[in-house]
């Protein structure tokens, strides 16, 4: 299917395995590459203004609404279409000559979900979050610029949508009794336990039977320091989740920001990964799936 002339677009099964350098570079390993015409930088942010204050050198600018909507029905942030998130990458730069896609942000969710609708292109391999973010890159003691890099060039981009990282819900609820799928919910408490509501009264409340609470700011340092915590640290969290080796992990959250940084810390440990994009606006709004309420998963797992 061609979207258009310089863009192809083609369904592929499983995706590759992972390749160096990884999911996740620092600001050393950046700088030490910024300067090679394979390498593209990417400013994700849902507004420009941030970008326009200040970014890292030859970073262009990744306007996430070019990969997110209102999803029908109202998913909150469902991804767009192979063909529009295509086309937007086209734009930016990207071409089958470019090896390696870094992405950051202000915000480390921006960065995470970036990374997740990308590997979904069939970028694996090819596409990196910056640990820290902008915030990593300041700390290393480099400056920020505010001078755009000039048009991008052209080039054909081919991608292989990778079919086996979104799930639905009916793919879900299939596999509740799965004990090897570890569903994992990075909602805070009250959302997870229920006591919130379910969201203010818009789904029902709770989580999805089997599910394993872990917050996403468990999985970095905080919200002002944005790394990733240590790998064994990371390991023993996902553990701590119900989830074991050999596991497919399944992320989840209210809308799919959340979860996508679980998505990331799942594949830098190596974890086959899924992808949950309806999440709890989709899951907890029908009346015809199973829902667990209070601290503790519930289901058979």
């Amino acid at each position: 299917m061609v979207l258009m002339a310089a863009v192809v677009i083609s369904i592929a099964g499983p995706v590759a395995a992972q390749t160096s350098p990884g999911p996740v570079v620092d600001a050393d390993w950046l700088a030490r590459n910024m300067g090679d015409a394979q390498l593209l930088l990417l400013h994700a942010d849902m507004r420009r203004a941030p970008y326009d204050e200040g970014h890292i050198p030859g970073a262009r600018f990744l306007d996430l609404n070019r990969f997110v909507w209102d999803g029908d029905p109202a998913w909150g942030t469902e991804m767009r279409s192979s063909e529009e998130v295509g086309g937007a990458l086209r734009t930016l730069g990207l071409h089958d000559g470019v090896e390696h896609v870094v992405v950051y942000g202000s915000n480390p969710l921006f960065a995470s979900r970036a990374f997740m609708t990308m590997e979904v292109m069939g970028l694996e391999g090819r596409v990196h979050v910056l640990d820290g973010g902008q915030t990593g890159w300041i700390d290393s003691g480099r400056e920020l610029s505010t001078q755009e890099p000039v048009s991008a060039g052209g080039g054909t981009l081919t991608l292989s949508v990778a079919n086996d990282v979104l799930v639905s819900a009916d793919w879900i609820n299939e596999r509740l009794e799965d004990d090897e799928v570890a569903l994992v919910d990075a909602r805070p408490d009250d959302e997870y336990t229920g006591a919130d509501g379910g969201m203010g009264g818009m789904a029902n409340p709770g989580h999805v039977p089997g599910a394993h609470q872990m917050y996403w700011e468990e999985l970095i340092e905080s919200r002002e320091s944005p790394y990733l915590l240590e790998r064994s640290e990371l390991a023993a969290l996902f553990e701590g989740a119900g989830v074991s080796e050999g596991d497919t992990v399944v992320a989840y959250c209210m809308v799919g920001w959340r979860a996508s940084y679980t998505y990331l810390a799942a594949r830098l440990l190596g974890y086959e990964t899924r992808f949950y994009d309806g999440s709890w606006r989709d899951w907890g709004t029908r009346d015809d799936l199973p829902v667990a309420t209070g601290a503790e998963p519930g289901g058979t797992r």
